[in-house]
């Protein structure tokens, strides 16, 4: 565990991230575009490279001591997943190239087969487009609908709302466990009794949860979960669907092809067992091998460590941007990830997000891939300042000071 004198010691954390330390535009980097995808520890990348230098094979399929490297080094990864979000059993775990399969392995292979005309499948304001076109494409081909609940001002779901539009017809239900845009964390738990009684499967997209929260399956009570590795400081084309083992059993394949199979005959294909069923083709092996990397080294540091250092940031990033004059602050939920969104007067989100990089500085602008949220407040984008747990309360004073200076330059 990383830790000096008691505290939190960033600056020794920082330098395991080999990007951190590069300059944009002559100006010392200060990422804070973490809810897009965090950078990765040098651990994570010697894996990748270790991998492709030292055991570079498919998995599965051979009996070579290649072929047992790489299946070891894969299988090693769904071992990891399934103690970092506490599964029952790591046959529970699919793994994905991130949540975007992961959603659409759900959407096509539990929901599809099911839904009728005159079916709803139930989704917050506040979802990314992931969690919400798949889930149309669904509905398009079977005849059912979408139903949305709303959220207030503050960026919170109406959890009454969202009770009572758990109608007979839904026959899902799925929601962000953050939001990527506004950062607020739903009552995931609460929503999962509630679609509980009703005899509802409940998905939860938690891309946005995994990297700052504690995931427990167990606790929570939901019936999927996806999450997403390169947002978990691990390689991109990775991530995880878990699934209750039953309805995993009872789902058939999305995607075909080798290794998801036990026999293959052109009168008929026998399929494996779950979670084979579902990993159709060569997976990203190195990525993987790199995830499980990420996760070793996230346990190694600890979550109290990092809650509370992330929970220090956001409440210093909110009060320094609460403070400025002529700007709008998205999402003022009581319970959030440091996850703000902003926008400043008379300024399109774009043109300060330039002038932001030429200051070193890295945000998001546009609408975050969550369009009918930007319709609620009204607004065709906004700035996000994401944070992660090696960022410092100086690089939040060098943000504030120069968006003061992009406002001058925008007069």
């Amino acid at each position: 565990m990383n830790v000096a004198g008691g505290t939190f010691d960033v600056e020794r954390i920082r330098a395991r991230f080999p990007l951190l330390a590069r300059q944009v535009h002559g100006k010392p980097l200060i990422y804070f575009d973490n809810a897009n995808t965090a950078q990765k520890p040098a651990a994570v990348i010697e894996a990748v490279d270790r991998f492709y230098r030292n055991s570079n094979a498919n998995v599965a399929r051979a009996v070579h001591t290649l072929g047992d490297e790489a299946t070891t080094a894969y299988e090693a990864s769904r071992d990891a997943l399934a103690r970092f979000v506490n599964a029952s059993s790591r046959d529970e775990i699919v793994l994905t190239s991130g949540t975007t399969q992961a959603i659409n392995l759900v959407a096509y292979s539990h929901a599809l087969p099911r839904l009728q005309p005159g079916d709803s499948i139930l989704l917050t304001q506040m979802e990314h487009h992931a969690n919400i076109v798949p889930w149309q494409l669904v509905c398009e081909r079977s005849g059912a609908t979408i139903k949305v609940a709303p959220i207030n001002e503050t960026g919170e779901l109406i959890v009454e709302r969202f009770i009572e539009l758990l109608t007979p017809e839904v026959k899902l239900a799925a929601v962000a466990h953050v939001s990527n845009v506004l950062g607020t964390i739903n009552p995931v738990a609460t929503l999962a009794r509630e679609c509980r009684k009703r005899g509802i499967p409940l998905l939860v997209d938690g891309s946005q949860a995994a990297p700052h929260l504690d995931i427990d399956l167990r606790a929570l009570g939901c019936d999927f979960y996806t999450l997403t590795g390169h947002k978990l400081f691990g390689p991109t084309g990775t991530g995880m669907l878990w699934a209750r083992r039953e309805l995993l059993e009872a789902m058939p394949p999305f995607f075909g092809g080798g290794e998801m199979i036990r026999e293959v005959r052109f009168e008929g294909t026998t399929f494996a067992d779950p979670p084979h069923r579902f990993e159709a083709g060569t997976p990203n092996i190195a990525g993987f091998a790199g995830l499980k990397v990420a996760l070793d080294f996230l346990d190694e540091l600890g979550q109290e460590p990092v809650f509370a250092h992330e929970r220090d940031l956001l409440a210093h990033l909110a009060d320094a941007l609460a403070r400025l004059p002529g700007i709008r602050i998205f999402g003022q939920a009581a319970s959030k990830v440091p996850v703000v969104s902003f926008l400043l007067d008379g300024a399109h989100a774009h043109d300060v997000a330039t002038l932001l990089d030429q200051e070193g500085i890295a945000v998001r602008s546009g609408h975050h891939c969550a369009h009918p949220l930007m319709q609620f407040y009204g607004v065709p984008a906004t700035l996000r300042a994401s944070l992660a747990f090696y960022n410092t309360h100086e690089e939040i004073d060098a943000f504030v000071a120069a968006i003061k200076r992009v406002r001058k330059l925008l007069g």
